[in-house]
């Protein structure tokens, strides 16, 4: 007798277990997503030489402008005429 119910708690336990970790997988399957959602997001930034929208981290800085390439930053920006309203 003592024997069957040592049986029924080690097959309680280890359904505890696995209930638990089923769990903790459902939890990291829902939350994965949002966390690289969240971790692809990124500024975006214009060249001023060609215009070209392209993410700031892929981008060169020069005198406060975004370029596209080296070549664009060496150009420098062109100054386009605003469309009249």
């Amino acid at each position: 007798m003592a024997k069957l119910l040592l049986l029924l708690a080690v097959i309680g336990g280890v359904a505890l277990l696995l209930k638990n970790y089923q769990r903790s997988l459902a939890r990291q399957d829902r939350d994965e997503p949002e966390q690289a959602a969240k971790s692809a997001l990124e500024d975006m930034a214009r060249c001023a030489r060609c215009g070209v929208h392209l993410p700031k981290s892929e981008g060169f800085l020069s005198q406060g402008r975004f370029y596209c390439s080296d070549e664009h930053r060496q150009q420098g920006p062109v100054e386009r005429e605003r469309p009249r309203v």
